[in-house]
Formats: structure tokens, sequence, C-alpha cells
């Protein structure tokens, strides 16, 4: 469903809409897993409430996601999954909080938290393959004047962030601790098939990478304004960290390193994603939800 068809639901539609989607083969008990299972209905029967005939609890369909125990209603659950999914870079709390008609700023963080758990999709299902781009960036507040020295780049005490992206395919991307060759070494080997081609610019802590992967290691000197050299670029993973930056300054304006992770797997999803529709998406998103719980701290 587009936006204007999710909007025209009422909550019962919404509610049916969302079983549809973690239902697939009819209503089942998320604490014992039967399928032996009644739906209540009645005046004293809270909407969307089952009763399951083997274990004898009592369920709703968010339980066992993420939704579990809000307050937030099925068809503002589906809006802000909707909205969060087809925004390329990204929707505010505060701009949630006002589509919605949310209470409290609060409400709509804590509920933008969550979805992003749902999109999170690390550690990978498969390795990456083929020609494999790897950068790194940092993310953080703007650089201050120091002492006449405006400290950008690779020493910067932000928050650094790797991304290794395949040529018009899937990527992988999370923060790591530092940018020294161990480490970059250690990310890429995890997430990228052997057979594959590294291509990276030429920091020297990926020298010596070649000596694991079958198809090698390709450089483009960024340091000699060098971008594109025949088939040699890192122009993809520099796509994936423009939105993402873009998105960061111009929607979010300040994120904390304890959240840095939750804001990449937004991105990372939405980029995994982006020949599919905003309906597709969505969908995909709302599955995502099972079996995760946010805990705001």
């Amino acid at each position: 469903m587009n936006l204007t068809e999710l909007t025209k639901l009422n909550e019962e539609q919404a509610r049916e809409y969302i079983e549809s989607l973690l239902w697939e083969n009819g209503a089942t008990c998320p604490h014992c897993g039967s399928k032996k299972v009644y739906k209540l209905t009645g005046k004293s029967a809270r909407a969307g409430l089952y009763d399951c005939g083997n274990c004898k609890k009592q369920f709703t369909i968010t339980v066992g996601t993420m939704m579990q125990g809000s307050h937030i209603s099925p068809r503002n659950w589906l809006i802000a999954f909707h909205l969060m999914c087809s925004s390329k870079k990204g929707i505010s709390a505060l701009q949630l909080q006002r589509e919605l008609g949310l209470g409290s700023y609060r409400t709509a963080l804590l509920m933008s938290h969550k979805i992003r758990l749902a999109m999170k999709e690390y550690p990978v299902k498969e390795m990456l393959k083929g020609i494999v781009e790897v950068d790194e960036t940092y993310i953080g507040g703007r650089p201050r004047y120091k002492n006449g020295k405006n400290k950008r780049g690779r020493g910067t005490k932000k928050s650094p962030v790797l991304v290794m992206t395949e040529r018009k395919g899937m990527a992988v991307a999370k923060t790591i601790t530092n940018v020294n060759s161990k480490t970059l070494k250690n990310a890429i080997k995890e997430s990228v098939d052997k057979s594959s081609t590294i291509m990276t610019d030429e920091w020297k802590s990926y020298r010596g990478i070649y000596k694991d992967f079958e198809g090698g290691h390709k450089v483009v000197n960024h340091g000699l304004k060098q971008y594109v050299y025949n088939e040699i670029s890192t122009n993809t993973a520099e796509s994936f960290f423009a939105i993402m930056k873009r998105g960061i300054n111009g929607i979010y304006h300040s994120i904390s390193k304890k959240y840095l992770d939750s804001y990449v797997d937004e991105f990372l999803f939405r980029w995994n994603r982006r020949y599919i529709n905003d309906s597709k998406r969505t969908e995909e998103a709302i599955k995502n939800s099972i079996g995760k719980y946010f805990v705001y701290n």
C-alpha cells in the first residue's frame, strides 16, 4: 500500500493489514507457536485480541515484536513505518510527531528508534561478492577551529563508519572503533567473499589486503585528485555516504555515538532496497520487527 492508501484505513483495517504481513499462514500464538487460536469478540473483548487453545494465553499481533506494549495505534505504526522507509534521507522524530499527531516528542523518538531496530540486518545473511568498494568516513559534529586548525578526516575525534558495497548490489555498513589496518581488514574479511575484488582509496591501512582475496586489491589515489581510473573507483561507496551525511546534517542535525549504529542501520536498510518501491520496503521492515525489542535508556 502507498501512503495515500494507508491513511484511508481505519484502525481495524490497519490491524488486519499488519496481521496479513506477520501471520502469512494464519494467526499463530507468539507464546507457544500453536495455530489453535481463537479471536475474541464481543463488547468486552479488546480489539484484535486472540486466545490460544494450547497454552491458554491471550495475545494481539504486536506481541513478540518491537511494537509490543505500545499504546500507539496500528494505523499510526503503519504510517510511521512507511514514512521512515520511503524518506530517502530520513525523517526527524519532531516531524514524525507532527505528522502523526503524537502527544510528545519522546514518544515519536522512541517510535523511530524501534523502527530502526526493525531495519537492522547485521550480521549479513550472505557475503558480498564481485567488485566490492570499501570506504570509511567520520560522523559527528561540525569540526571546530582550535589553535588555527580545523581538524577533518582521519585523525578527528568523530566516530568512524565503514561501508563495503557491491557494484549495483548489496552493502554492509557499520561503525568501527578506528581505521587501523587490523580493524579494517578484519571487517572486510568478515563480510566479503574471498573470490571478490577489493577497491579502495590509497589509505595505508588497506595495504596487503590483496593477499586475502582472489580478485586482488585495486586502488584509486584521491590524494592525486584521481577519482576514476579505468574501472577502479570508490564512487558507489561514496554515494552511500553522501546520502547518509545529507540525512544526518539536514534532517537529524546531531546524533550521539550511543545510537549511531541504529542510524547506520536505517540508511543501510533503504540503500539495500533502493530498487524496490516504498510499499515493499515498508512491508519488509514490518516483517523484520518480529522478535526484536528496544529498551530506551
